[in-house]
């Protein structure tokens, strides 16, 4: 009766789009990547993104340095990107060693690169509602809930989580859409009375399996966000097996995480055709 509503085709989607305005333009859009260290997820997420890249015609350079690679030389690099022409946009994978401080690296992005839409820069525009790079993972939210057709406007979402990767971002595109908008996170108390309530229901908290069934109400719309690892294996913040039961509901894996990568490698294209001048 209710749906899973799986990232696949809506990414698909999206990537046919980037492949379509990549091919279009006069030369490849090009991604840098830069990976510190060997975190195992993050060698797999670099991976995964490399290849979709590769699928949709797009270049990559991947910058890899090790993890006791001092934060100067990080900033050097960034300054580095950030002055070279043939490359669009690039990355820097988190999590960072905890020796290096992510504030510092992600300010010396320069805003123009920045297709993570991670600084402050974009984030401020994106609250403003002027043309940015979007954060990747807020923008596949919104952009699965337009794939299945539900409605946005008029309703009622609660965001549980409020990092300014995935939460705030997510909360601001939801009241761009003409949501009415309400903010959850680990302060709060008696948090499914405000779960309860939701017409569409964002969780993105880092809690494995946090929200069950009896905090969902009957017809809602659940997008999972979280990525745990527990005894079950790869498990999101949502009970999934409870909550498919009376909402439609994204899986963990196989939702959130393949519109990431794809609403990314958007904003790659987007910032090779401001480069050469087709938008």
């Amino acid at each position: 009766m209710y749906r899973t509503l799986t990232g696949k085709e809506a990414a698909e989607a999206v990537l046919i789009n980037v492949k379509r305005r990549a091919v279009a333009l006069d030369r490849k859009p090009a991604l840098a990547i830069v990976l510190i260290g060997k975190d195992p997820a993050s060698e797999v997420y670099v991976t995964n993104k490399m290849r979709k890249a590769e699928y949709s015609g797009i270049k990559t350079n991947l910058h890899k340095l090790p993890e006791n690679v001092k934060e100067e030389e990080v900033i050097a690099l960034v300054n580095k990107l950030n002055n070279d022409e043939h490359i669009d946009g690039y990355i820097v994978q988190s999590p960072l060693p905890k020796h290096i401080d992510e504030k510092k690296i992600l300010e010396a992005i320069s805003p123009e690169k920045d297709v993570d839409g991670w600084t402050t820069v974009n984030l401020g525009k994106m609250f403003v509602g002027t043309d940015t790079y979007l954060p990747a993972t807020p923008a596949g939210i919104i952009r699965i809930l337009e794939y299945y057709n539900i409605k946005i406007e008029g309703k009622h979402a609660v965001v549980v989580g409020r990092s300014n990767v995935v939460g705030k971002p997510a909360a601001m595109l939801l009241l761009r859409k003409n949501a009415t908008v309400t903010i959850c996170h680990s302060k709060t108390e008696n948090l499914a009375e405000y779960t309860k309530k939701a017409d569409i229901l964002v969780v993105a908290a880092g809690k494995a399996e946090m929200i069950t069934g009896d905090m969902v109400k009957k017809g809602a719309v659940v997008i999972d966000v979280g990525i745990n690892k527990n005894e079950k294996g790869i498990v999101g913040d949502v009970k999934f097996d409870e909550v498919i039961k009376k909402a439609d509901c994204s899986p963990v894996p196989g939702g959130v995480g393949l519109m990431t990568v794809a609403m990314l490698l958007d904003n790659v294209v987007k910032a090779a055709e401001k480069n050469v001048g087709t938008s």
